[in-house]
């Protein structure tokens, strides 16, 4: 599955190309608990159809139904929706908040622009897609957009005058190594949104691979590694248990801005893996801090889907700015639990 805001700007973007009346919804303000953030967008066709989210559901019925039936005028006092952008407020109340499936005390603000220029969503969208992030403002009172390439990812801005938004490419993750644990990893990846490669030189693991709509490239890790570029919405997760295709590679993804970098493996694997880049590679202990491992929260899990589990939870967290407290990482809960697994063949992929 692609990320999200790219799909809506560009099934927004075949629209209007085709000719159909439609808006792009921008949740803008919330207050209290909310069910999607600042900066969560969905587009409306005239005809109902819909993609994205701004909440649980029950507010895109509402826009749903009051647009198509003013786009039909089906209904009098109902007007085709057109002109500058408008803003709309759910949850004002706590009779709407609980009609419109907000949690107690949410309230959320909405601008909808009506009919956006296709040339415009046209052009971020190739942008998006080229890899750039973007940097889209509206003014508020004529609806017009002007487009900009942005250096870092930032927070959906408002005034009186103009909505300011950031777009950026899908998240992209790089796994090395295409064993089962990559395919649970992988297939996890995929559905929320990033954009996965899976790199492996050995023949015999490839060709079993079997989750669609992951790239596959057999280059040595360390070289596709520099080719991938990672940044900062890039993530780069080394699987093999093998030094001689993880470590050269981990090695190039520190380098990068990839917000995170890390590898399977038991705590004295770990340890072992740090030493080793030490000593071979002249790496220093301050290098080797944003070396993840043993990667994933404990959940003390034991099969590859559950470490899956685990690794992905760990990522979107870092992904989404959460700090976990420090019992839930697998070093330190195993060091307080004591937990020392019978069969030594487990230590590796015991979470």
């Amino acid at each position: 599955m692609e990320n999200l805001d790219v799909m809506v700007l560009r099934t927004l973007r075949d629209w209007r190309k085709a000719g159909k009346r439609a808006l792009l919804a921008t949740v803008v303000r919330t207050w209290g608990s909310s069910p999607r953030p600042i900066g969560s967008i969905m587009a409306l066709a005239e005809d109902g159809a819909v993609v994205g989210s701004v909440s649980g559901g029950c507010i895109e019925d509402d826009l749903i139904y009051r647009h198509t039936q003013a786009y039909a005028a089906q209904e009098p006092g109902h007007q085709i929706p057109s002109g500058p952008p408008g803003f709309v407020k759910y949850g004002v109340t706590a009779d709407e908040a609980h009609r419109f499936g907000l949690p107690c005390g949410g309230t959320l603000e909405l601008l909808l622009e009506y009919d956006p220029d296709a040339a415009s969503l046209n052009a971020l969208v190739q942008a998006l897609e080229s890899g750039r992030l973007v940097r889209r403002t509206v003014l508020l009172a004529d609806g017009s957009v002007t487009l900009e390439d942005a250096q870092a990812p930032e927070e959906l801005t408002l005034d009186g005058t103009r909505l300011v938004n950031t777009f950026g490419p899908e998240y992209r993750m790089l796994l090395i190594g295409a064993g089962q644990l990559t395919e649970y990893l992988a297939t996890m990846a995929l559905f929320s949104g990033f954009a996965v490669t899976v790199c492996d030189p050995r023949e015999e693991y490839r060709g079993a691979w079997s989750v669609a709509g992951a790239m596959v490239v057999s280059d040595m890790p360390d070289d596709v590694v520099t080719a991938f570029r990672p940044d900062r919405r890039s993530c780069v997760v080394a699987l093999t248990h093998d030094p001689k295709l993880d470590d050269l590679a981990l090695m190039e993804a520190l380098r990068t801005e990839a917000f995170y970098v890390g590898a399977i493996g038991s705590r004295r694997n770990n340890e072992a893996r740090h030493q080793r880049m030490i000593e071979h590679f002249g790496l220093t202990a301050a290098d080797l801090q944003r070396l993840r491992g043993p990667i994933g929260i404990f959940i003390g899990s034991k099969t590859p889907s559950e470490i899956a589990v685990s690794i992905m939870a760990e990522i979107l967290a870092v992904k989404n700015g959460v700090v976990l407290p420090r019992d839930m990482e697998v070093a330190q809960a195993k060091n307080l639990r004591a937990v020392q697994p019978n069969d030594p063949g487990l230590v590796c992929a015991t979470r």
